[in-house]
């Protein structure tokens, strides 16, 4: 438990984490059931959706199947990792292998490191030395990925692009370590995309085109603005006050710098952890608040966020 927590939170917490509902995760179980079955009905009901409905339904679904996978990479339902990643091991978003999106996920936890190119996996800076070598067109797209229409527009490609590169250098170095987790990544999504095909509205080439990468890309939607560099860690790290649709796709995540601090809380709780200490949370991240994500739409829809060059790089 952080030491920065008033002696009342840390009561609160404690008692949120004996509680029946922390005990037995009944929640996240409702949620990947309700999941499975919503997926399996949408793709069994083919000939009744059509391919339009059938598509419009699964964005959201593999978006929130994103969401749910981020659960089980930080002990939810279970304790168990294997038993978590038997879980949310099938491909339903395609591109990324469970063992993958753990590893390097929770190697983003490090908070000392956060935001810094070429140590925090999910950093969406370069260094200095990249930016000055790096043609205009790769500038172009950094600068545009900076922007909420360029995430939305070529975030996908841009980030399948940089999972291809980063493949083929582990590969190159470890001398094809990841090779066992990939051909079962592609032998599950060969399952997934296999009873897309044959039972659903719409073809597994659709699926990939037409669901995975918009699913990726409202995922992204999340990670736009979800940390910046700060010399303080805990002033790197967003607190985004969304209400729903969006808060629930992303299962509350969006109350980011609550999941930094404490990645152990459910997601079912980190909205009452956070509204019980509002005050104390803005104040821990130097007032990095963003009251929603309309707000970045109006804001930053075209007009970057900040520089891709990471400042202390």
């Amino acid at each position: 438990m952080p030491n920065y927590l008033d002696e009342a939170h840390r009561a609160e917490i404690v008692k949120l984490a004996n509680s029946m509902t922390s005990k037995t995760e009944w929640p996240t179980w409702l949620l990947l059931i309700g999941f499975y079955f919503a997926w399996l009905w949408v793709v069994f009901s083919g000939d009744t959706l059509g391919e339009v409905t059938t598509i419009l339904l699964l964005i959201p679904l593999i978006t929130l199947w994103m969401s749910i996978q981020h659960e089980l990479i930080h002990g939810h339902p279970t304790r168990w990792p294997l038993v978590n990643k038997i879980l949310g091991h099938l491909p339903f978003a395609v591109w990324y292998p469970y063992t993958l999106y753990r590893d390097s996920h929770l190697a983003h936890h490090d908070d000392e490191m956060l935001t810094v190119p070429g140590v925090d996996p999910e950093s969406r800076y370069v260094t200095k030395e990249f930016w000055v070598r790096a043609p205009g067109y790769i500038k172009l797209s950094l600068w545009a990925n900076k922007t909420l229409i360029g995430r939305l527009v070529i975030g996908a490609p841009l980030a399948m692009l940089a999972l291809v590169k980063a493949e083929i250098n582990r590969s190159l170095k470890n001398n094809c370590s990841g090779l066992k987790m990939w051909v079962g990544h592609v032998i599950s999504l060969g399952m997934v995309l296999a009873a897309v095909d044959c039972f659903s509205a719409i073809s597994a080439s659709q699926y990939v085109l037409c669901v995975s990468i918009p699913a990726l890309s409202v995922g992204m939607v999340r990670s736009f603005y979800e940390h910046r560099p700060a010399d303080r860690a805990e002033h790197r790290t967003v607190i985004n006050e969304s209400s729903a649709p969006l808060n629930w796709l992303f299962l509350n995540n969006n109350l980011h710098l609550v999941h930094h601090d404490l990645p152990g809380l459910p997601w079912y709780y980190l909205p009452r952890v956070y509204r019980s200490r509002r005050s104390h949370w803005v104040a821990r991240n130097n007032g990095y608040v963003i009251p929603g994500y309309l707000r970045l739409f109006n804001r930053n829809l075209i007009t970057p966020v900040d520089c891709p060059r990471h400042p202390t790089e």
